[in-house]
């Protein structure tokens, strides 16, 4: 049975990492749809997931220290360390499958019988954009991995965003390279459908 340890400083948090090989936090803010829906989905991860794994959460309205460290401007976030380095974040809430999936390692299969590559979806958003928030709703309803990149507090990734498309608006959709600016569901679900 996997223990989901709440941890309540940065110290804290630096003190477990740096002695476990591969550890997992889960930035949330409670009483927030996304996070209780993060936190919900964590909790039913424990079945799923061998022993040896470490977890935490930490609540950022009462753990302030640990979010400004690595930069981390919306939640939930899983963060994942290795030798207590920061090495990869999830944004949002996504399925049992996703996290078990991007926890162990590999590539999410769909599940129907035939194998579809999960294209490369990577949505640019502003935490305040209502289109954004419902995009990503969109994409998670689908089942349908994204990353999702904050260009408020993403400078660089602003500039990519601009020179990919052109625009600055948000929310703007890159899936495998084609670029859709607005939420456009019949556009973005032809290029999801679209062959391999």
């Amino acid at each position: 049975m996997m223990d989901i340890r709440d941890i309540s400083s940065l110290e804290d948090l630096r003190k477990i990492t740096g002695k476990n090989e591969r550890a997992f936090l889960l930035l949330y803010k409670s009483g927030t749809e996304n996070s209780n829906c993060a936190v919900n989905v964590l909790d039913e991860l424990e079945e799923s997931l061998s022993e040896g794994l470490v977890f935490m959460k930490a609540d950022v309205s009462a753990v302030r220290d640990i979010h400004p460290e690595y930069g981390i401007v919306s939640v939930p976030a899983l963060l994942e360390f290795r030798s207590g380095i920061l090495k990869n974040l999830i944004k949002g809430c996504n399925s049992k499958e996703f996290y078990i999936s991007a926890i162990k390692g590999s590539q999410p299969r769909m599940q129907s019988g035939e194998e579809k590559r999960q294209k490369n979806v990577t949505v640019y958003s502003t935490p305040t954009c209502t289109w954004c928030n419902t995009l990503k709703s969109y994409l998670r309803e689908r089942k349908i991995q994204f990353r999702d990149i904050d260009v408020s507090a993403d400078q660089k990734a602003a500039g990519q965003m601009v020179n990919k498309s052109g625009q600055q608006g948000v929310p703007q959709t890159d899936i495998d390279g084609h670029v859709i600016v607005g939420f456009d569901k019949k556009k973005i679900d032809s290029l999801l459908e679209s062959g391999n």
